[in-house]
């Protein structure tokens, strides 16, 4: 049977006719073989003969690789047999493609060829960012807040949450009025229920910080991002010292900086700024925050004039705020504390709009916590606020409308914690008036005697940080002087752990602290470098004061980290003992240079009462263990043991007290070790001059060497 193709392809048959021409080709190369002189053979000549590859600079070729033919030329042919001339080429070689026949019974898939298919690496913030675009256009097209909140919350990603506020600001800068005036709305409903305060100030930061690049495209970016700036101060939910604190973060040189300047001096500033902040935009879109909190307020007095509770409930649902209906909450709470007689109308209308579900349990639950953080401060105006609120929240939790599990654990329950709650607070008390007579007094000894009279050590850490936050309030002097007493403090009563107690409280709140004193945050940078250059903390303690802080806690941190670079400055020493002045007294380093002075005086001139005097006029009795020491020091150094008299004079007049001077003495057991390096007799030295404090009364009988003072 014939075959149209016959036994070779055709592409076979026009290899096989080309092939005597590629040899005639390469007979006729450089690098063909060529006769020599009779002694010569060539290459391949000696690869048949020898079995070796060929010399030369060539890349060789193995014997297995070379075919004689039956005219007795060496032609060189393909590896495993294939092409060359007088060759039938590879076994099984028809070249061309083979296909796999799925429906062939010897079928194996796994002679299938691999194909390697490249994907894109996707990177989670990009995709995240993705999401949050299309959530802000669908926003930006309904303008359901509710939604838009909810459909954020659900992403997850929470450490994406700064990019939402630089994402929904950039992106509303660039459109009408309407949607910056929707964009604020929506970070108000976003603010606490979906991302957490100092995520908003990180969102905000970032887009600070980008201001250059958002000029490119934006030419107004500096005033329209200076409005969102002040919208948000304006709106609580960035607080006033944010521009402060980021001012001083990015170059005067940059937008950023302009952008600040633009919020706190054209809009902060100015007469009404609220107002005027507020109906920039327009209102374009709903209600601004302060005519929705009127509205609220509004509704609420009629409805206790009327008791008319569809009426209200009608009302409220025409705000179309559900994100915000946590100020009814309050609000209503507050209305009630004021008017007794309208608590149970208020109480019927909070459970029927819970029962309807026009008040969601979440800001139910909101509602009634941002009353209970603000009850103390409600009862200055209301003395009867916490006790009826106290009362209201029980009844709450019993007739179902009031989530009591979902209430934070911290007393916003409206109960007592119990006794512990009222001594706290009665020592709160106690202290405010104690510090306030220091600072008008400047008795160190008459404050510490206060203290220990408390008798409640336990709660030193509350002491340090109402001591810091009265001072923060008030001028140099002041400050200066809570720094001159935490240094006391630390000497006679407070232990270091009480120190980092108290400055870990303060840190926790320096939020709040800054909605009041907008430099709240360098002003606590400043106290905690002067306790380090006071040895009150060592420089090991703001790490471990960095470490109790909670993980949201991003201002403290950064208050911490303004402390480490204050104190790692040239001449950090001398710039933060004289930060505020030094309003009261002598910084600590002038005491001892001045201690060490009047030492050195008496030791030339053996006048007793003037060295007394310098020490009297010192005030600061507090620091009397350091005139100890360095007397001490001074008679092992000098080999002279009269400074020991001018010891007895002093404790005779009760200049030095016996824990002063246990303090002095204790310090120098201490560092015996070091000072045994320089005096090679201290130790021996040490022994007698304890002894002969123990004879005349200075220290007690139990003081030993190595004893912790």
């Amino acid at each position: 049977m014939e075959s149209s193709e016959g036994f070779l392809t055709e592409q076979q048959r026009e290899m096989l006719d080309i092939a005597p021409v590629n040899v005639e080709v390469l007979s006729s190369s450089p690098k063909s073989p060529t006769l020599k002189s009779p002694g010569a053979k060539s290459s391949s000549v000696l690869l048949s003969e020898h079995h070796v590859k060929a010399p030369g600079g060539g890349a060789g070729i193995a014997v297995r690789h070379v075919r004689r033919t039956h005219s007795g030329k060496h032609i060189r042919v393909k590896k495993d047999g294939a092409g060359g001339k007088g060759t039938w080429g590879k076994l099984l070689d028809t070249d061309v493609e083979s296909h796999l026949d799925r429906n062939d019974p010897n079928y194996d898939s796994g002679e299938e060829p691999y194909e390697l298919v490249g994907t894109a690496v996707s990177d989670p913030l990009d995709d995240y960012q993705k999401s949050v675009v299309s959530i802000i256009e669908e926003y930006f097209s309904t303008a359901d807040v509710e939604l838009a909140a909810s459909d954020l919350k659900e992403l997850g990603s929470t450490e994406y949450h700064p990019y939402i506020i630089k994402r929904l600001v950039s992106m509303a800068m660039d459109r009408h009025d309407k949607e910056k005036e929707m964009t604020s709305v929506l970070l108000s409903a976003l603010y606490a229920d979906v991302i957490i305060p100092t995520q908003i100030r990180q969102g905000f930061y970032m887009l600070v910080e980008s201001a250059d690049d958002l000029a490119v495209d934006i030419p107004d970016t500096v005033d329209i991002l200076a409005l969102f700036v002040a919208r948000a101060v304006v709106d609580d939910i960035l607080p006033p010292a944010f521009i402060a604190r980021v001012g001083k973060m990015v170059p005067e040189s940059s937008k950023g900086f302009q952008v600040l300047q633009t919020a706190e001096k054209r809009y902060l500033s100015a007469p009404h700024h609220a107002e005027l902040v507020e109906r920039r935009w327009g209102g374009s879109t709903q209600f601004t925050v302060e005519e929705v909190k009127k509205r609220i307020a509004d509704l609420l007095r009629e409805y206790v004039e009327s008791g008319d509770t569809v009426e209200a409930c009608r009302c409220i649902r025409q705000l179309e705020v559900p994100f915000f209906y946590h100020e009814v909450v309050k609000r209503a709470l507050v209305l009630a504390m004021e008017m007794q007689s309208a608590e149970p109308l208020i109480l019927k209308l909070l459970k029927e709009a819970a029962e309807e579900g026009l008040i969601s349990s979440s800001q139910m639950v909101k509602g009634f916590s941002r009353m209970a953080e603000s009850i103390d401060d409600l009862s200055l105006d209301i003395p009867s606020a916490k006790t009826s609120f106290q009362s209201i929240v029980p009844q709450a939790i019993s007739e179902g409308w009031l989530d009591a599990s979902s209430l934070k654990a911290t007393g916003e329950n409206g109960q007592a914690n119990g006794p512990d709650d009222e001594i706290l607070k009665q020592y709160k008390k106690q202290i405010v008036s104690i510090i306030h007579e220091y600072f008008l007094s400047d008795d160190i000894p008459e404050l510490i005697q206060s203290l220990e009279d408390l008798g409640q050590p336990e709660f030193n850490p509350v002491f340090l940080k109402k001591l810091i936050t009265l001072a923060m309030d008030r001028k140099n002097k002041e400050k200066e002087m809570a720094s001159v007493l935490l240094s006391a403090l630390h000497i006679e009563i407070f232990s270091t752990e009480d120190i980092v107690n108290g400055f870990v409280m303060l840190l926790e709140s320096s939020e709040d602290t800054a909605l009041d004193i907008l430099d709240a945050s360098n002003e606590l940078a400043f106290f905690l470098a002067r306790a380090v250059i006071d040895d009150v903390l060592a420089p090991l303690n703001l790490e471990e004061i960095s470490n109790k802080l909670p993980p949201n806690c991003s201002s403290g941190a950064e208050t911490i980290c303004t402390a480490q670079s204050l104190r790692s400055a040239r001449h950090a020493g001398e710039r933060i003992l004289r930060c505020w002045g030094g309003g009261t007294g002598w910084a600590v380093e002038d005491a001892k240079d001045k201690i060490q002075k009047l030492l050195e005086e008496f030791e030339s001139s053996g006048v007793l009462s003037e060295a007394c005097r310098c020490i009297r006029e010192l005030g600061m009795p507090f620091f009397n263990h350091e005139v100890v020491k360095k007397a001490l020091v001074m008679a092992m150094e000098k080999k002279n043991d009269r400074i020991l008299d001018l010891l007895q004079a002093c404790f005779s007049e009760g200049l030095i007290t016996i824990n002063q001077m246990t303090k002095g003495f204790g310090r120098i057991n201490d560092g015996l070790e070091d000072l045994a390096l320089d005096i090679p007799n201290a130790n021996n030295k040490f022994t007698f001059y304890l002894e002969h404090a123990k004879e005349r009364g200075w220290l007690l009988p139990s003081f030993g060497l190595r004893d912790a003072s």
